[in-house]
């Protein structure tokens, strides 16, 4: 029997984890759940899996979570403090699926235990990926990817050498705008934007989706996660979503892994690495899929890519930077006080008008983070 925690378990992520557990019921046991401020849901997920303990982000709702666990043995607790606690705790692997910066400390107590993590908080690589996979060198961590673009480019890794990459390719869906005119993407609304063709995600990164920014954070992402440079990371549109990502070797040879657009199934990849466990995903039907495309995305009318790119070969604190103003422009455009284009255009001020020295440690980062916030709300301010 391994044993799981799972920080975001009310989560898109931690449902998905939750489901291939409750298949395997003989073969796992749950130590931690934690989630932001679904009481609710949290001590219904405790209670099914016998959890050791489930944690609150928002103290506000700790009480109420203590009610709702009362005599069943498991602890409650809340809290900024609690969650890293939480995420200490040692177990076989970690599913780290807490959304944005509130993931980074989080995920690095569970690095620091040394324990297997399951990576599926983009923040963490984005925002501190220096910080990050320094910690994961000195503690001996294991990082295995669970957004499915990267899980994909780790399964056509398996056995090779990164020296023999000439390149990597990201896929994107192109989200719900990819065919819209530059003059429609001006009118776009958040309800249209949080429709997300292919998959089921939450409200901001399926807006991160619209605008192509969940694709420049990938990039970002699979720069640590695979130290090749830059120029030999690349994107794609590909509306059908079934090629994940591609890893082309110096021989010609192009290796893609294909898959539904389930998140059960590079979930699946990193809960049973090295082996393979089933899921109830349906297996591909190409004959019934008939086509899959690709082409070249459009920097111009989905300028975020851009954006993304230019922070990564900036270095230092300018990902954090980046991502820190693009959470603060999704807010303001799902809250309707800015319209779709200007969220990276907004991203695009704050990145121009604000360096700050590299972070050395977590702290640095976190204290970034916060500082460009107060500036992106600043630029808010004045508009």
């Amino acid at each position: 029997m391994r044993t799981i925690s799972i920080l975001g378990a009310t989560g898109s992520i931690g449902a998905s984890t939750l489901d291939l557990i409750r298949r395997e019921p003989g073969k796992w046991r749950v130590v931690a759940l934690t989630a932001n401020g679904n009481a609710v849901e949290l001590a219904r997920l405790a209670r099914e899996f016998s959890a050791e303990v489930a944690v609150i982000a928002d103290e506000v709702r700790l009480p109420e979570l203590r009610e709702l666990l009362a005599g069943t043995g498991i602890e409650a607790a809340g809290g900024a403090g609690a969650l890293v606690a939480a995420a200490a705790r040692p177990v076989d692997i970690t599913m780290a699926a807490i959304v944005g910066c509130a993931g980074l400390a989080p995920t690095m107590a569970a690095i620091e235990q040394g324990g297997t993590i399951g990576l599926a908080n983009k923040e963490a690589l984005v925002s501190a990926g220096e910080v990050m996979t320094a910690a994961v060198g000195r503690h001996g961590a294991t990082l295995l990817p669970v957004d499915s673009e990267h899980n994909a480019i780790f399964q056509c890794l398996a056995g090779n050498d990164l020296a023999n990459v000439r390149s990597i390719t990201l896929t994107a869906s192109g989200g719900p705008f990819r065919d819209w005119t530059a003059e429609q993407l001006v009118h776009a609304t958040p309800e249209q934007a949080v429709r997300h063709p292919n998959w089921s995600m939450g409200a901001k990164i399926s807006v991160d989706s619209a605008t192509m920014m969940n694709k420049g954070l990938e990039l970002i992402e699979a720069h640590h996660l695979f130290p090749v440079s830059l120029d030999a990371l690349r994107i794609i549109i590909h509306p059908q979503s079934i090629v994940h990502s591609m890893v082309e070797y110096r021989d010609g040879s192009t290796l893609a892994q294909l898959g539904p657009s389930d998140m059960r199934v590079p979930i699946a990849s990193a809960l049973a690495w090295p082996r393979r466990m089933d899921t109830p995903c349906a297996p591909l039907d190409l004959a019934a899929i008939g086509e899959l495309t690709f082409r070249a995305p459009d920097e111009t009318r989905f300028p975020a890519t851009r954006l993304a790119r230019q922070a990564a070969e900036a270095g230092g604190a300018m990902p954090a930077v980046l991502n820190a103003a693009n959470e603060v422009a999704v807010e303001a455009f799902l809250a309707g006080q800015i319209g779709f284009t200007s969220i990276a255009a907004m991203v695009e001020d704050v990145l121009s008008c604000y360096t700050p020295r590299a972070p050395a440690s977590l702290a640095d980062v976190i204290a970034v983070d916060a500082e460009t916030r107060i500036k992106a709300r600043s630029l808010l301010e004045l508009a």
